[in-house]
């Protein structure tokens, strides 16, 4: 009895033992647990406690704008007044939203969209019934606000276009941003709920300077991530402001100068290269996109056959025609291939081989040297000095005045053009270069293809002497801390001989000057704003042999989509030229009927707008611009 008592008491001190040890060892790792949070790893537990606790909130940073040379605003900020909705402070979503409609109309989209939302999202998050209200609209709202639980009015920032179409193609519009405009780009403002971005001209090219910096605040919540109070905010770095050249009061001009067509327009300053004026008619409203375009407004504007939403000043691509003549009288002096009075004579056409290529003149206009060319735009004359330089001659000297490249205004869309050459029809086509080829190029036709904007730099470099001026858009960029950054501008000769340039010179003089020439009835009759210019038509349609012997029909008597192309490129004043233009009215027919006159009464605007600068510096030396 003893012994059994013993071994009883013995098992039962052992079973004591290891269970006293096992609890020891249980509160020895929870001390050492206990331990480790609260000693060693309390920064930690800190800091996720604090970021639990704390929300760090994203600030979209004020756009910089956009102003013209005189400082008037074409891309600005202005308020935006918004409606938001709280759901838990209203008596009911539907309720209220059944007594807003009596000061505000809400489609049934509309309501369906906020009822979702109030599903989705917790009762306190804010839910924006209705953007960009008119100020009666604000006012009524807020005269009845105590009827209406739960709704409130905030103030934001929308992007406001003052002069809407006039520069829609040049300044460009925002929009939301989308999937593409994410992808490889890790600014975290991008994820804003309605923060926009640049998607076309000015505000696209230089969105990351416009854009900014993004700001931040932090704000205390509690446990369900209501906002309780505002701990700190840093508001960021607006966008820098951009000084565009553009002349605001000369491109309003120009767009009602335009208005009855589908056309273009580029003015451009020849000493210094700034762009004073860059139109292009029909035009859109950018302040549409702005806001969220429709899908009716967006039918409306693709399926308009003038294409308003192309910028036809550097993205529309025409063969040059006429005005592509003094290219070829250049190459020719360059190259000794014609001497200047040298005659060729016109009798109504060129016959090579089997074909005839017409002058159009249809009679002819007898012998012809090259000033004579140019002035009466004689077709036969430059078939053959055409054919004698040949195609890869003419094709390098259009590459100096600005032909087949890129120029780099600044613009999403600009196009090279084309300046074909022997080599680029094998490699394009697959057969080799024609004589034919040759001649049509001679007046600017066939392959050719040139944008207004490069007909205008052409004009430039012409009426400057020789220099190669390129087209600037931006003036100066101005940030916020006052700081200012132009870039200076040098301009290179293009090394050719003066009196070459001269003589080509003189023959655009006389193109509007003297009686003979092509667009004598649009000179400027006033002496100190007399320009120089050539004319330009470019067939749309081929005519065929039988409709050539039938009678060609008048452009006015064709279908719009049928008749000629009218272009025109000059410079002002001819005494010391300042300002270089280039038209191009789309089936617009002749270049001396249409054209000219817009350029003519263009010229005239901008030297009657600012007739300071007709007296101002000129080239200083050859590769520096002042002015």
């Amino acid at each position: 009895m003893k012994k059994t008592e013993a071994g009883r008491s013995r098992l039962f001190t052992r079973r004591a033992l290891v269970l006293g040890g096992v609890q020891a060892a249980v509160f020895g790792v929870l001390a050492g647990r206990l331990y480790q949070l609260q000693m060693v790893e309390a920064d930690r537990y800190a800091m996720l406690a604090d970021e639990n606790r704390i929300n760090l909130q994203l600030l979209a940073p004020e756009r910089g704008r956009i102003f013209d040379r005189f400082g008037q605003p074409l891309a600005a900020n202005q308020l935006n007044y918004r409606v938001v909705l709280v759901p838990e402070q209203a008596s009911g979503v539907a309720e209220t939203l059944a007594a807003l409609r009596a000061f505000l109309s809400l489609s049934p989209e509309e309501e369906e969209r906020i009822r979702l939302e109030a599903k989705r999202n917790r009762g306190f998050v804010p839910i924006t019934v209705r953007e960009n209200l008119t100020w009666d609209e604000v006012a009524r709202i807020e005269v009845n606000m105590p009827d209406l639980p739960g709704l409130s009015v905030e103030v934001g920032q929308r992007r406001h276009y003052a002069y809407s179409a006039l520069a829609s193609h040049v300044v460009g519009y925002v929009g939301a941003v989308s999937e593409k405009d994410v992808e490889g780009n890790s600014d975290p403002v991008l994820s804003l709920p309605g923060f926009r971005i640049g998607k076309n001209g000015c505000e696209r090219t230089f969105e990351g300077a416009l854009r900014g910096r993004a700001g931040s605040r932090h704000v205390e919540v509690n446990a369900y991530g209501r906002v309780i109070r505002e701990l700190a905010r840093d508001n960021g770095v607006p966008g820098d402001d951009h000084i565009l050249s553009l002349d605001m009061g000369l491109q309003e001009y120009v767009c009602a100068r335009l208005e009855d067509h589908s056309a273009s327009c580029a003015v451009i300053d020849v000493v210094n290269g700034e762009v004073l004026a860059l139109a292009s008619v029909p035009a859109y409203d950018p302040n549409v996109f702005a806001r969220g375009v429709t899908n009716p407004e967006w039918e409306e504007l693709i399926r308009n056959p003038r294409a308003p939403l192309s910028n036809k000043s550097c993205s529309g691509q025409y063969p040059p025609g006429s005005t592509f003549k003094m290219i070829v009288a250049l190459a020719a002096l360059e190259g000794g291939h014609m001497s200047p009075g040298e005659w060729v004579f016109c009798p109504g056409f060129m016959r090579m081989g089997n074909v005839q290529f017409h002058c159009w003149k249809k009679g002819g206009h007898g012998s012809m040297a090259m000033i004579d060319g140019i002035m009466q735009s004689c077709d036969v004359y430059f078939y053959e000095v055409a054919r004698r330089v040949g195609v890869d001659n003419i094709a390098a000297m259009s590459r100096r005045f600005g032909f087949g490249e890129i120029l780099g205004i600044g613009l999403p869309g600009e196009k090279a053009g084309l300046v074909p050459t022997s080599e680029w029809k094998l490699a394009t086509y697959g057969v080799p270069w024609q004589k034919g080829d040759t001649v049509v190029i001679g007046i600017g036709q066939g392959y050719m293809l040139t944008t207004p904007l490069q007909l205008a730099v052409m004009a430039a470099r012409i009426g400057n002497g020789g220099y190669a001026v390129t087209p600037t858009l931006v003036r100066e960029i101005r940030r916020r801390d006052g700081t200012q950054v132009a870039t200076p501008r040098e301009f290179a000769s293009l090394g050719l001989k003066p009196e070459h340039m001269a003589l080509v010179r003189d023959g655009m003089n006389r193109v509007t000057n003297d009686k003979r020439g092509t667009a004598y009835r649009a000179r400027i009759e006033e002496p100190e704003f007399a320009m120089a210019g050539k004319t330009g038509s470019v067939q749309v349609k081929r005519i065929s042999k039988a409709e050539r012997e039938r009678g060609v029909i008048k452009n006015e008597n064709r279908p719009w989509k049928d008749r000629d192309h009218a272009l025109f490129v000059g410079y002002a004043p001819v005494s010391e030229p300042r300002y270089a233009v280039a038209v191009v009215v789309e089936h617009g027919g002749g270049g001396a009927a249409t054209a000219a006159p817009i350029a003519r009464d263009v010229l005239r605007e901008v030297q009657r707008r600012d007739p300071a600068r007709r007296t101002g510096p000129a080239l200083a030396a050859p590769g520096r611009v002042v002015g």
